[in-house]
């Protein structure tokens, strides 16, 4: 299978079975566009179909992992409703893909992730973070409900306690944080995280797959169930994006300041 098509990360082939998924264009903090938006979405079908793929590992750029949509995605989805539908197909087949793709997913996280990025950094099986990576979900922050991963994954990864802390607050978790609470599965130093992330992506390319595979398949259970509570986040998140919060969230973005969000609320 040939992966040239895909512009927002390139796929390397590597011993085994091994795929390298680079995110981003060199020396840049990969960031998501419209097209890379649907593009995320897709390559878990093509990697499950792929004979030749037994695991993923899957990394961004020296500046990090991921930052999240770009500002353009942004707007367009609080200024139309027909971005606001793709965006909400793609945000949902990106879970789901992720979730339904049989093969091996090990992340490994450096500096912010953010966004879409973070949401494969986390449904991944195996999470790797540098300890100083900077893990950041962001929706409350910009005006929308927290939607695109985390009522799926972050209440059985870090426990509701530490969710809601987090995800209200839009704050920032260290890599070694995210460690200490159960959000990602191993943390190690910066210069540890590639060699670490392939280590285990050589013994896993090794071992009986459809022992892998299904086990993997069983403990997605845990995901599936908790489905109609992510269509749920994610149908809330598009719904915000129609609001005066997120208009207000997004000119705070632009203008490098403190939102100043309505008082009131009609909810």
């Amino acid at each position: 299978m040939n992966y040239d098509h895909y512009t927002s990360f390139s796929v390397v082939r590597h011993e085994a079975g091994i795929v390298e998924m680079i995110l981003g264009a060199d020396g840049r903090l990969p960031v998501a566009d419209a097209a890379g938006h649907g593009e995320l979405a897709e390559i878990w079908r093509d990697f499950d179909k792929d004979p030749d793929v037994s695991v993923i590992v899957v990394r961004g750029q020296a500046k990090g992992f991921s930052g999240g949509g770009t500002l353009e995605l942004v707007a367009a989805m609080a200024d139309d409703f027909e971005h606001r539908a793709r965006v909400w197909r793609e945000a949902r087949d990106i879970v789901y893909n992720m979730i339904n793709c049989s093969k091996i997913v090990i992340s490994a996280i450096n500096g912010p992730a953010v966004g879409g990025g973070l949401a494969v950094a986390l449904l991944a099986d195996i999470s790797i973070a540098a300890k100083d990576a900077r893990l950041i979900d962001g929706h409350t922050r910009l005006g929308v409900a927290a939607g695109d991963h985390a009522a799926i994954i972050w209440p059985l990864l870090c426990g509701m306690a530490k969710a809601k802390l987090h995800l209200l607050l839009s704050d920032e978790i260290s890599g070694e944080e995210a460690e200490r609470i159960g959000l990602v599965s191993k943390t190690v130093d910066a210069a540890e995280l590639l060699p670490t992330a392939f280590d285990i992506a050589r013994k896993l390319a090794v071992g009986p797959q459809s022992a892998l595979r299904w086990t993997k398949y069983s403990l997605n259970n845990w995901l599936r169930q908790a489905g109609p509570i992510f269509d749920n986040s994610l149908a809330l998140e598009m719904l915000g994006f129609g609001g005066a919060e997120v208009r207000e969230g997004l000119a705070a973005v632009r203008e490098r300041r403190t939102p100043d969000f309505p008082k009131t609320s009609p909810v």
